[in-house]
């Protein structure tokens, strides 16, 4: 069988679940606008509304609220909707659709061994929804519905993209067909992983119940600054190579974070501030993260006022992503052997 080649395409998405922070700027929403600008693929971004109820459920507001806010998000840090296909999850129904036919290829050996099943179940796993079960066959689907090649992707979600990987192996080795891609990680940069502000062992969380731990992508700039300023850290200097920094957490993260705003080295930042302080270095690095991140503020804020021109956006990208999963999902029903009209 003559192996498919599979157009570039990149697809990555996030859970509206209310509260962006510096971590999903760091780690997602500004790798999305760099991944986009490259032009080396077509690029389609994802409001995963659907993953956002597996947990717990959403007030309906509440959900439509973190939805905008987070395309809000996506647009302020330069997702472009004329460049990229931007998307609310449940406006696309063949995700959901190609969710069932990978429920059915997928194993149940597979769910029970996921980290965040466990993690999130814990010991009631007879309470869990079966949404939190059978969601990594959903990402699968939000994935392998545009036939995409690649998926940047933090260190976390390594585990879900691998089980995208073998459901798309296990549907092609059953039916005989080379049809969905084996979707390649894209995993780069310093800051992949920002952490806790108070804890440098700990990635920073927007469900930490104490603000100060986190950057909030609402932050105003003296808020932003504060923050920066009292992030913990140790008593010694930055060191003149990374690896002095191995030991570290708080030193390490402070200087990932700037690494990663000022789009440069981890190494480079050390070049440039060896032997300083912490109270010299934190007062840099706050006015860095102003300079990059109030804009966003301030724009998502203005996006914000405007709703209905979130909506229209969200509308028009769903009316592009059907264009390709339209045929993808006709051609895998007529794979598995499903009549249609």
């Amino acid at each position: 069988m003559a192996e498919t080649q599979f157009k570039p395409r990149a697809f990555s998405g996030i859970q509206p679940s209310g509260g962006l922070t510096l971590g999903n700027y760091l780690g997602a929403l500004k790798r999305f606008a760099q991944t986009q600008d490259a032009g080396t693929h077509e690029t389609i971004f994802c409001m995963v509304d659907m993953h956002a109820i597996t947990a717990r459920l959403l007030s309906p507001d509440e959900l439509r609220n973190n939805t905008r806010e987070l395309c809000a998000g996506f647009l302020a840090s330069g997702v472009d909707p004329e460049k990229s296909i931007l998307i609310n999850q449940s406006q696309v129904p063949e995700h959901a659709q190609l969710a069932w036919i990978f429920n059915c290829v997928a194993r149940m050996g597979w769910m029970n061994r996921m980290t965040q099943w466990k993690d999130k179940s814990g010991k009631d796993t007879e309470g869990a929804s079966l949404g939190l079960l059978a969601y990594p066959a959903l990402m699968a689907a939000d994935i392998l519905i545009y036939h995409a090649t690649h998926v940047p992707v933090g260190d976390d979600q390594k585990q879900h993209l691998e089980l995208t990987r073998d459901i798309a192996a296990k549907f092609n080795h059953d039916y005989g067909v080379d049809f969905f891609p084996i979707t390649e990680p894209v995993i780069e940069g310093a800051a992949t992983r920002v952490m806790n502000l108070q804890d440098g062992t700990k990635k920073m969380s927007k469900s930490d119940p104490a603000d100060k731990t986190r950057i909030n992508m609402t932050d105003d700039a003296d808020t932003i600054a504060k923050k920066i300023k009292k992030a913990k850290t140790d008593p010694d200097p930055l060191p003149d190579a990374v690896a002095g920094l191995a030991d570290r957490p708080d030193a390490r993260n402070l200087v990932n974070i700037y690494a990663a705003l000022a789009d440069i080295d981890p190494q480079v930042v050390l070049d440039e501030h060896a032997g300083a302080l912490f109270g010299h270095f934190k007062v840099a690095l706050a006015d860095l993260a102003v300079a990059k991140l109030s804009p966003i503020s301030d724009e998502m804020s203005r996006l914000m006022d405007d709703p209905a021109e979130i909506d229209r956006i969200l509308g028009r990208g769903a009316e592009r992503a059907r264009e390709i999963t339209v045929p993808i999902l006709e051609k895998t029903y007529d794979i598995v052997g499903m009549l249609r009209s």
